[in-house]
């Protein structure tokens, strides 16, 4: 692992985006801060702040093409994706993309953006809003597994560059960098500690969870929940883990002066008709997403729904394969749920009501 000590960071953002798409959370005005695409030359500041939308449209897109049938053939529509950096990633949305890495490890659309990403991680030295990443071992300071890259800012204002993989090393060449002296790594570790201090009692959480995986809690608070959950999908489309899925056939004509030779379904003109299968994000809240085709639905009541996702974030039975809950703790749900059933809501009415 090396360490490097930078004055500034623009001479590392204006390297690394010359080689790939650069992309970098920004403040649009009006204190909602997003991932932005940056112009090599025009990179702004760095910013300590989360965005409300996580980095997971870069690898698990909103909607995307599967496959399209052209009246003779099947073809894949994996996506030919650019080399692109995400820049000063903070720790738990790090964290969920490698959770995702995990869910998503055969899907080749998924992989085809992944491969393709280098990851620098922004470590975080004061507590998000709603913020509860301590809490559920996603951060603030970024795990090596997570990022290619990682900055922590210095009291002095200078920062410090850890190397962790391959790939951060090789994005690094032909950059003139200083080493850093022991005590500047020493001096991450004592920050990131004061952080952890600055944490709220979260202490309510881990009760909750304990509950949950006891099966502690009524289907009548379930339903109770439910009743203030407006099915908007808010939390499933912001929450950085929330990977659920749907598909649909699309037909469209594409005119040839020729009907094609396969015998595909043809318009008047000479067109073929194409049939393309579509993903998109979809949410488990919404009362249609296990309905079967025998319109028997396993989840047909929202109680059972609620249920249903909030096991998902927190139940043990998911850590064996994932190595940690589904919940990175953003805070995200909490912050746009108009029905008030974020994660804090629901964990203290949990402990108090379940």
């Amino acid at each position: 692992m090396q360490q490097y000590l930078l004055e500034s960071l623009e001479e590392l953002q204006l390297h690394l985006s010359r080689a790939r798409q650069f992309y970098q959370v920004v403040d649009n005005g009006d204190s909602n801060a997003h991932w932005q695409y940056i112009d090599v030359g025009e990179i702004p500041a760095l910013i300590h702040q989360k965005p409300m939308s996580s980095a997971k449209r870069f690898f698990f897109a909103e909607q995307e093409p599967l496959y399209v049938f052209d009246g003779q053939f099947f073809r894949e529509t994996i996506p030919e994706t650019e080399p692109f950096v995400l820049f000063g990633v903070q720790s738990c949305d790090l964290m969920a993309i490698h959770y995702q890495d995990i869910f998503f490890e055969d899907d080749p659309y998924y992989q085809a953006r992944r491969q393709k990403g280098l990851l620098v991680g922004l470590d975080c030295v004061h507590p998000c809003e709603q913020g509860f990443c301590l809490a559920v071992n996603a951060g603030p300071g970024v795990r090596d597994e997570t990022a290619d890259l990682i900055l922590h800012p210095l009291p002095d204002g200078q920062w410090l560059l850890v190397v962790i993989t391959a790939l951060g090393k090789e994005a690094l060449d032909g950059l003139a960098l200083n080493s850093a002296p022991p005590h500047e790594m020493s001096l991450r570790w004592e920050n990131l500690s004061h952080c952890e201090q600055e944490f709220e009692d979260h202490s309510y959480i881990q009760a909750g969870i304990e509950k949950l995986n006891n099966d502690d809690i009524s289907d009548d608070f379930w339903q109770q929940v439910a009743v203030q959950c407006i099915g908007c999908s808010g939390c499933t489309t912001l929450c950085p883990t929330c990977s659920c899925y749907g598909t649909q056939s699309r037909n469209e004509w594409a005119g040839n002066e020729e009907a094609s030779p396969s015998g595909a379904e043809s318009c008047l003109d000479g067109g073929v008709q194409k049939i393309q299968k579509l993903r998109y994000w979809d949410s488990c809240l919404y009362e249609g997403f296990q309905r079967e085709a025998s319109f028997h639905n396993p989840a047909g009541l929202a109680g059972e729904r609620v249920k249903r996702f909030w096991y998902h974030k927190f139940s043990d039975d998911f850590v064996p394969d994932f190595g940690r809950y589904g919940c990175i703790g953003c805070g995200r749900c909490e912050q746009t749920c108009p029905g008030v059933i974020g994660v804090h809501s629901i964990m203290k009415r949990i402990v108090d009501d379940a």
